[in-house]
């Protein structure tokens, strides 16, 4: 339908849409508000008659149109009506009064406390339902984002109003804005994901919170430069919403978080608004104040549009979970005035979605956030996979029976199609991920030999029991084999008080003589460099590996329990004792690649072997400076720790499992599983939740924003050789669910995990 006239020439209506007066206008159309039939209020933009005429633009209008139409959610601004095809192009969305995130913060200063803690929620919900319709935004800003009243509102799916903006022209035109635009949107354009996004909104969340922008060269070449090479400027940005953006702000797209995990962490940040904090001197230890986690205490009025997510039990479990998506967004904003000329002005960017078109995915799923229906979600399986059970039990010395449950670590360590794992009176087997069969065995002594990782080609094993060389010093062998054949490429002699680790460049190992860490050449065995252990807290010394780097965490040897520790960074230019940490205390991983540990309750005893720990303090290291900030838990923490992105989880002997945020010390959620003898939890990203198994073999599913149970099967049948105080291993292969219980390895699917180890054959298993 074209556009209709009144007597003076002016066009009164579009599409059959009554244009009530004009709102404003942009580089590619002009934005009015408009009454459908029905007297329903829209925001409807009509195109210049200059782009009208060009079939290019008119082709990109089309596919943004369609591309916006996928998107439906409580946080974007749906199209309601469009028409790229007709004379003068047109387009309208639903009207939505309110500024944008620019002109409020231009007008009123930063957000802090609860308004940006729901504008952060708000806007990582928003960008899940977009990702979810496979469309990348690529120009998540500030001038994109509306503040409505009931929440935040997206705007401009993919990169819109090209000509308003001021841009690059390198090679052909460029298209968006530099200052929230990600390194790979200027290096690979065509190949962006939704990594991108979380890029963008790592910067936008800077300017909500500061006013200012983490890249604002003086042109907009110079903050090109400093997108993709300098680090971004962080002043005025408090704990622990800096620590967040500072992961979303990675160079490397692989390396920021996915939206499900952000959700979590924003989860966390206060109510109220930090009292900023002056950085800590190199080497200084800071310790703020912990923030404990507060739910929202009131509820504002959701969309009717909006929808409650259905997570559904597998199959054969039968029964369906109704959780309710995060609550209310944005509250009203309370103080603030909102002008004429905000909402106005908010109501023409509501529909500028011109000139450019979006990035619509066409990937299988791994670089988007799924999943409000997880029902839809297939598994990725291993070729020719179907569900498996071997038994790998070879006869073991009886001398050797009573050492098995202090000495072994059952579980597999993946590396492709291929398995290599150990377990309770077996030596390391490798095997077919698709089919569980063996391929071939390393090993006399099944306690000791077990893979400490593959890479290259190779696999890293343990062989044969330690050998008392002289006085106290106890040596076994450090043995690289050829993952395809299981023949040997080389050994060595190394402590054998200690475990040897793999790092960024070789394998990091503890002399016989416990007088040197030393750098191992992982593929010829020799050695790379030899570190001394000495530290000013002793010479009593674990190899770490952290963010790929090697450590060495040293203590008294004889008083490790009330000195402090030292932590020494290693290489070829030799060790350099970069802080001391309490006593106690133990390596999780790093955090936006800072090395994080916790610290024990009780410096003195151990619980349960140590599987339920009393913990208080994450412990935050730069690798820089040397530089310890104690983030203190809102609560005492029991169970084994593992840091999985920036979550902590807690597993208890009893089934307790516990959530906490590492970069606060909040708690997250807490869920008593009532399944004992846990393992250490697996992330599924295409499902979003945490597998565990447990000594019986009975597999468990937690959601990871909520810790609710989403399935458990039943213990194996016949779980042989399942010593009580060693925990379970659990892997995956690509989504195959791959685990370890006594002497039996077994792979099922997360689709149908019930349908697996007892309803299979048992014969894998090779002699």
């Amino acid at each position: 339908m074209p556009p209709s006239s009144g007597e003076s020439g002016s066009v009164v209506s579009v599409g059959g849409y009554t244009l009530a007066e004009r709102l404003g206008s942009g580089g590619m159309g002009v934005v009015h508000l408009a009454h459908s039939p029905s007297g329903r209020q829209v925001a409807v933009k009509v195109v210049h008659a200059q782009y009208a005429q060009d079939e290019e633009f008119r082709a990109r209008f089309r596919q943004e149109v369609q591309a916006a139409r996928r998107v439906s959610g409580a946080f974007t601004a749906p199209v309601v009506d469009a028409d790229p095809d007709a004379e003068v192009p047109w387009m309208a969305t639903l009207y939505v009064p309110g500024p944008t995130l620019s002109e409020v913060v231009a007008d009123q200063g930063p957000l802090t406390g609860r308004e940006l803690r729901v504008l952060a929620l708000g806007l990582t919900e928003a960008l899940k339902d977009i990702h979810r319709a496979g469309v990348v935004h690529r120009d998540l800003k500030p001038s994109n984002v509306l503040m409505a009243e009931d929440g935040p509102r997206v705007i401009d799916f993919g990169i819109s109003r090209a000509a308003d903006n001021q841009t690059l022209t390198i090679t052909g035109r460029l298209m968006g804005t530099p200052p929230f635009m990600s390194p790979e949107q200027f290096t690979s354009p065509r190949e962006v994901t939704a990594a991108s996004d979380v890029f963008s909104l790592g910067s936008l969340l800077v300017y909500a919170a500061t006013g200012t922008r983490p890249f604002d060269g003086e042109s907009p070449y110079l903050t090109v430069y400093q997108v993709m090479h300098e680090e971004p400027s962080l002043d005025g940005v408090t704990q622990p919403l800096r620590g967040i953006v500072e992961r979303c702000l990675i160079k490397e797209p692989e390396q920021r978080p996915q939206l499900a995990e952000l959700q979590r962490l924003f989860k966390t940040l206060p109510d109220t608004a930090p009292v900023p904090s002056t950085p800590p001197p190199p080497g200084d230890r800071t310790e703020p104040e912990g923030i404990p986690y507060d739910a929202p205490t009131h509820a504002v009025a959701v969309s009717p549009r909006r929808r409650p997510a259905i997570l559904k039990r597998r199959p054969a479990v039968g029964r369906r979970l109704a959780l309710p998506r995060l609550g209310p967004v944005l509250p009203r904003l309370a103080g603030r005035r909102l002008s004429r000329r905000l909402l106005t002005a908010a109501a023409v960017g509501v529909v500028g979605v011109v000139a450019v078109v979006a990035n619509v995915s066409t990937g299988a799923g791994s670089s988007s956030d799924s999943s409000d229906v997880v029902d839809s979600v297939e598994a990725s399986l291993p070729t020719g996979w179907s569900p498996w059970r071997t038994n790998l039990t070879r006869a073991v010395a009886a001398a050797d029976q009573d050492r098995l449950s202090s000495h072994d670590r059952p579980g597999c360590v993946p590396d492709q199609a291929a398995l290599y794992c150990t377990g309770s009176g077996f030596t390391v087997a490798r095997l077919d991920a698709g089919t569980g069969r063996v391929t071939w065995r390393f090993g006399a002594s099944p306690q000791y030999a077990r893979p400490l990782g593959v890479r290259d080609g190779l696999v890293y094993v343990y062989e044969n029991p330690p050998v008392e060389s002289s006085g106290d010093v106890i040596e076994w062998q450090l043995v690289a084999l050829d993952a395809r054949t299981g023949e040997r490429r080389w050994t060595r002699s190394v402590d054998a008080t200690q475990p040897a680790v793999l790092f960024d460049g070789g394998v990091l190992a503890l002399s016989t003589d416990h007088a040197e860490l030393i750098g191992i050449d992982a593929r010829t065995g020799k050695d790379l460099w030899r570190d001394s252990t000495k530290s000013s807290a002793g010479t009593r010394c674990t190899p770490l590996v952290l963010a790929g780097s090697p450590y060495g965490l040293c203590s008294d040897q004889d008083d490790p329990a009330s000195r402090d520790w030292s932590l020494l960074r290693l290489g070829e230019d030799g060790s350099r004792e970069l802080t001391t940490l309490p006593p106690a205390v133990v390596p999780l991983g790093d955090l936006a690649g800072k090395p994080l540990f916790v610290q024990s309750k009780d410096r003195e005893q151990q619980s349960l072997g140590g599987l339920d720990e009393a913990y208080t303090t994450l412990l935050w290291v730069d690798p820089a400076s040397g530089a310890v900030t104690r983030i203190p838990l809102a609560q005492t923490v029991r169970g084994t720790a593992t840091l999985i992105g920036s979550t902590v989880y807690f597993v208890r002997p009893d089934g307790t499992v516990s959530a906490v945020a590492a970069g606060t010390g909040a708690m997250v959620w807490q869920a008593d599983t009532q399944v004992e003898n846990l393992s250490r939890p697996v992330w599924s990203r295409t499902f979003d939740s945490l597998w565990l198994v447990n000594r019986y073999g009975r597999l468990l599913s937690l959601e990871v924003a909520t810790g609710n149970v989403l399935w458990t099967t039943d213990k194996l049948r016949d779980p042989a050789g399942a010593p009580e105080n060693v925990v379970p291993g659990l892997t995956l292969v690509s989504d195959a669910i791959v685990a370890v219980a006594g002497d039996t390895a077994f792979s099922v699917s997360p689709d149908t995990p019930d349908l697996g180890p007892d309803d299979v054959s048992e014969d894998n298993a090779v002699s």
